[in-house]
């Protein structure tokens, strides 16, 4: 891994062994106004530490808060108690309760996340999608075109589509573009929620060896995959989220 562009604590941060995610005491509910005020549990009382070069894998049945928790982790669910701090610099930046543009520079520089769907901005070719991370992290656009390109040609994006905007692709070409546009980037926490699922077998092996290189290279990984090849190769741990559940 680079270390180019990366928060000045990631490095210590590997050598002393610190976590550079920990979530403590976390918990959440949704309020559904539409249903006079019903109140939907998810869970209560998670703790979890996640150290560099880990790969912790969220698993239960569906329905436990696997995709919550990880929204949580990432600042687009506001938890209902606990907290959420991820290494960002030279320290530790709470998500549950940091303002806005703290962050969104938080996740800009330190911690990419990859959904099961691609959003962005209608009409923009496939190659300035994936360099635009690079760009705005710094990086020269003759690195950034070098490096985008390298990761399109490793995830099997055929070349005629890379000056195609991706709104008419198919759903697994859209996900290998949403994959590459994180893990073209050097983040020191990646999360993932259900990255090959719309892949065929082939691609998903390629994504798993991605996975691995950065994992090997120290990024500290919370994912979620109910394909069970993809979980064995690249889990380090089980994290069973059953426990958490709160009843209804």
């Amino acid at each position: 891994m680079s270390t180019q562009n990366q928060p000045v604590g990631f490095n210590e941060a590997m050598s002393n062994g610190d976590p550079v995610i920990v979530v403590e005491q976390l918990a959440k509910t949704f309020l559904l106004h539409n249903l006079n005020g019903s109140v939907v549990p998810v869970f209560t009382g998670v703790n979890l530490a996640v150290h560099p070069g880990e790969c912790v894998v969220l698993s239960g049945a569906s329905g436990v808060g696997k995709s919550t928790m990880l929204r949580a982790i990432y600042g687009n669910y506001i938890p209902s108690s606990g907290s959420v701090q991820v290494r960002h610099d030279d320290g530790l930046v709470d998500i549950t309760h940091a303002p806005p543009h703290l962050v969104l520079d938080v996740r800009r520089r330190s911690m990419g996340y990859v959904s099961q769907f691609l959003r962005v901005i209608p009409r923009i070719p496939t190659l300035d999608l994936v360099m635009e991370p690079l760009l705005e992290n710094g990086v020269d656009p003759a690195e950034a075109r070098e490096r985008a390109e390298a990761m399109l040609a490793d995830l099997n994006l055929p070349r005629t589509l890379w000056s195609l905007p991706p709104a008419t692709f198919s759903g697994g070409e859209q996900q290998r573009v949403n994959i590459a546009r994180v893990m073209v980037r050097d983040y020191p926490v990646l999360l993932l929620d259900e990255p090959t699922a719309s892949l065929d077998a082939a691609n998903r092996q390629t994504v798993i060896k991605l996975m691995n290189r950065a994992r090997a290279a120290g990024t500290a990984m919370i994912g979620i995959f109910h394909d069970e090849a993809v979980r064995d190769g690249v889990a380090t741990r089980l994290f069973d989220v059953t426990q958490f559940k709160m009843a209804a």
